[in-house]
């Protein structure tokens, strides 16, 4: 494999010992902290980060393999991987204090943006944060409450998504991103993660009393009308890297299902299933799905990295047919290996739990779909 992966000795190896532990890690939901210890021991938790930050400095198009790649192991992990790796490049992009964002990436702990909130919801459709920061004499002290907060019992970063509570006379309230660290005093992990699928992702809830951060720690802070611009870096790594997430869920439920019907020897047909024309054809039109996925995300993680202008709604679009791809693949998986397919004692199930997860992440199919008929029915606005 090109790129920064090719480089890295064991990667099969790893991915293998991270797919043996993913099923227990399920049933558990646990968090599985051992694997974010190969990943950072093999280099891969700060391919984003720039390189004179000790980083690689890796584009879209290589994260994404990345991404799909570790999904195919265990999907949860993969989640928390993505976000670390779209975090450290907004980092490497932005206006953070130099040595903040350097102090990050050589820290390879892992990172990830605490935004959604029990009365707010995700902040993609709107609406100021609950979560206050306030301006003392030489630090902000934040509070509030975050939930769905992804990775946080191995979180050593947490950027929370926080209004200031500056006056109007001094151009405020402010909304934005502070980085905390995740054992500063005032910080409580609530186990509340109890999902359906990716339930070794640790998404549980994070409250924050009088959580003091130097004043450098506000890393980004706009006007609460900034947030509504489109953001072209931020749509592109995160709607790219989730399709090739659940691609990489749906791949997995593929291998399983081809193992099956080769295995598979029923008593009156006397050959594997594998050997008839029907489930053939069935196997082909999965193989279709995940070509137009890989295609897909392929085609528009190049295009980014080479600089083609590619408007916001395009990327949101990607992302809703990836994930419709991806679930009606492991559907149809599901279909094919009939009881089987449902038994806890084989990975189909738990791949279909996972790939239903897609639908939440942002941006969600209504989203997606009201931004690209604005666009189109109003080019000009």
């Amino acid at each position: 494999m090109d790129g920064v992966v090719g480089a890295t000795s064991g990667y099969t190896r790893l991915l293998r010992d991270i797919a043996a532990a993913a099923e227990r890690h399920d049933r558990e939901a646990s968090f599985p902290f051992e694997n974010f210890e190969v990943l950072r021991d093999a280099g891969l938790l700060s391919l984003t980060a720039r390189v004179e930050d000790g980083g690689a400095g890796a584009g879209l198009a290589e994260v994404a393999r990345i991404v799909g790649d570790v999904a195919h192991a265990c999907p949860s992990t993969a989640l928390v991987l993505a976000m670390q790796l779209i975090h450290l490049k907004v980092a490497a992009e932005g206006e953070w204090p130099a040595y903040l964002r350097a102090h990050v990436a050589r820290s390879a702990g892992l990172i990830n943006a605490l935004r959604v909130e029990p009365a707010l919801g995700t902040p993609a459709r709107g609406g100021l944060p609950e979560t206050i920061a306030r301006r003392t004499a030489d630090s902000w002290s934040i509070s509030g409450t975050k939930i769905y907060s992804t990775g946080s019992p191995g979180l050593a970063w947490m950027l929370v998504f926080a209004q200031t509570d500056e006056p109007e006379s001094e151009g405020g309230p402010r909304v934005g991103m502070f980085l905390v660290p995740a054992k500063a005093p005032g910080i409580s992990i609530i186990e509340t993660w109890d999902h359906l699928g990716l339930r070794a992702s640790g998404s549980h809830d994070v409250v924050f009393d009088r959580v003091a951060i130097p004043l450098d720690h506000a890393v980004d802070l706009r006007q609460p009308a900034e947030w509504k611009l489109p953001d072209i870096q931020h749509a592109a790594w995160n709607t790219v890297t989730i399709a090739a997430l659940y691609t990489g869920v749906a791949r997995a439920a593929r291998d399983w299902l081809i193992s099956f019907l080769h295995d598979r020897v029923p008593a009156n047909l006397g050959a594997p299933l594998a050997t008839l024309p029907r489930l053939q054809e069935a196997v082909g039109a999965i193989e279709a799905l995940l070509a137009a996925n890989t295609r897909l995300i392929s085609s528009i993680a190049a295009d980014y990295d080479r600089g083609v202008d590619i408007p916001a709604s395009e990327y949101g679009l990607v992302k809703g047919i990836a994930s419709e791809n991806a679930i009606l693949a492991v559907e149809q998986a599901i279909k094919l290996a009939g009881n089987h397919g449902l038994s806890r004692s084989n990975p189909l199930e738990r791949h279909l739990r996972d790939v239903l997860c897609s639908r939440v992440h942002t941006p969600q199919a209504d989203t997606a779909h009201i931004a690209a008929g604005r666009a189109a029915l109003f080019p000009e606005s």
